[in-house]
Parts: structure tokens; sequence; C-alpha cells
């Protein structure tokens, strides 16, 4: 593993960390497959109890590559739906594990970083932290996060946030429902533990029962959910207003409708 890190204590805590501070944990094609491998492994592990997800440096996840968005816009069709695929399928693996996942947001996250924070069962964060779901002003749309973001937030609070591209702090995260929790960042660590001790005196067989119960009695995101957000996201790729907005991006300049 390059761009990730996994330490698993004695007590069976996994710590998986977003390793690539001087990009600010953004997610390019070689961080999401080994996020899906650390998924499938960590799931799998029957000494792992509980696994924390975190980010190194000033940012949790800034969301994806700007560099593998480039090569998407580079690419045909056809690829462009196998990497649409692989980012739709990492987050699935880590909303389907079948181990509880806690976000200890330490830093800012934005686009495909608040939808990291949306597939963890329960996310706490710094209080000086700031969110975003930036798609639309790069011209595109959150849309491989989207099941998990409306599923934590609900229709009516996400239609807030999700096509504005607007900052919000910790203290709206809290209200919205991407944080469970706001605090300072001394107090990070034992929130966080906090959260952790309970899965460590119960049924590590009904845990994981109890959650997979969660995600068939809550929101539906089946094959054709996931399918349908892939599509959704080759289209966007495509059209003249990602062009013009991953343009503006890397020129430093307004976007044309800006």
């Amino acid at each position: 593993m390059e761009t990730i890190k996994i330490d698993v204590d004695a007590r069976g805590v996994a710590q998986l960390v977003l390793a690539r501070p001087e990009k600010h944990n953004a997610m390019s094609a070689q961080m999401i497959a080994e996020l899906t491998q650390a998924a499938a492994q960590l799931g799998a592990d029957p000494a792992v109890r509980v696994v924390v997800l975190s980010g190194t440096g000033k940012s949790f996840c800034a969301g994806g590559d700007l560099g593998w968005m480039q090569d998407q816009m580079r690419a045909d069709a056809t690829t462009r739906g196998i990497e649409a695929t692989k980012l739709a399928m990492m987050l699935k693996a880590l909303n389907e594990m079948p181990k509880p996942l806690i976000g200890h947001v330490q830093g800012n996250a934005f686009g495909g970083g608040v939808g990291m924070a949306c597939v963890c069962d329960v996310t706490i964060g710094v209080d000086s932290a700031k969110f975003g779901l930036t798609e639309t002003k790069l011209g595109l749309i959150p849309a491989t996060i989207g099941p998990y973001v409306i599923a934590r937030l609900g229709e009516a609070m996400s239609r807030r946030v999700f096509m504005s591209a607007r900052i919000f702090n910790a203290t709206e995260a809290v209200t919205l429902g991407v944080l469970a929790k706001a605090v300072p960042a001394e107090m990070l660590g034992d929130a966080i533990e906090a959260e952790v001790k309970p899965y460590l005196s119960v049924a590590p067989g009904a845990v994981a029962e109890a959650k997979a119960l969660t995600r068939r009695l809550g929101p539906v995101v089946d094959e054709a959910t996931i399918k349908e957000t892939i599509d959704g996201l080759v289209t966007r790729w495509e059209s003249d207003e990602a062009k013009e907005g991953i343009a503006a991006f890397f020129e430093k300049r307004p976007a044309s409708w800006a």
C-alpha cells in the first residue's frame, strides 16, 4: 500500500489512514484500488473488531484527484465507465464492510471526501473543519457518492448543499448529519475512542448482521442505483461544462458561468 496505511492494534482496532497529505488525500486511481483492497482485507479479518478511517495532514479528503479527473476527460467513454465503476465499487465496499467503520475527520472534506464521511457508520470531526460538495463548480455532479450522502442526510438536507457547491462549517455538518459530533482537535481522539470502545464488548457476528440489516431496511443502494450514478458521472465527464470547469480550474480562472 502506498497511498493508505493500515495498522491493527492488539484490541482489534484497525486504523485505515488516507496517506497523501501533499495532495490533501485526494483520491487517485491507486488510492481507489488500495481502499477497495483494504475494505476486503479488513472485512474478512476475524481479528478486526472495528475500523477507524482517518487522514494524514491538514485535510481528511479533498475528493477526487484532479489529475485523475483530467485523465478521465482525455479517455474514451468505455475507459471512463471502467474508472467510474472502480470508484463506485470502492464506496460500496466501504459502505458494506461487515465491520463498524468510524470516521475520524481531522481536517477539511470536499466532494468525495464528504462521501467518504457518509459511508462511515458514525463520523466525528474537528470543529474547525470545512465541508462542501464542490463538484458542480467543476461542471460535474456528486454522482457515485450521491446514494451515500442522501442516505445519511435525507433528501431535504441533501438539497441544501448537494447542488450549490457552497462551503459549510462543522456545526452545519452536524445539523445536516454528515458528522455525528464536532469537537475541538484536542478532544477528537477521546471522542473516537468513545465510539470504538462499545464494539469491543459485543458479538462481532451480530454486529456484522445488524449492520447488514440496516442497509437492507434503509434507503436502497443496489446495483441499479449504482449503475445510474456511474452512467451519470460518465455523461457529465463528456459534457462541455465539465471540460470548461476543469480547464478553468487548472488555468486558475473563473469558469464561463461564474
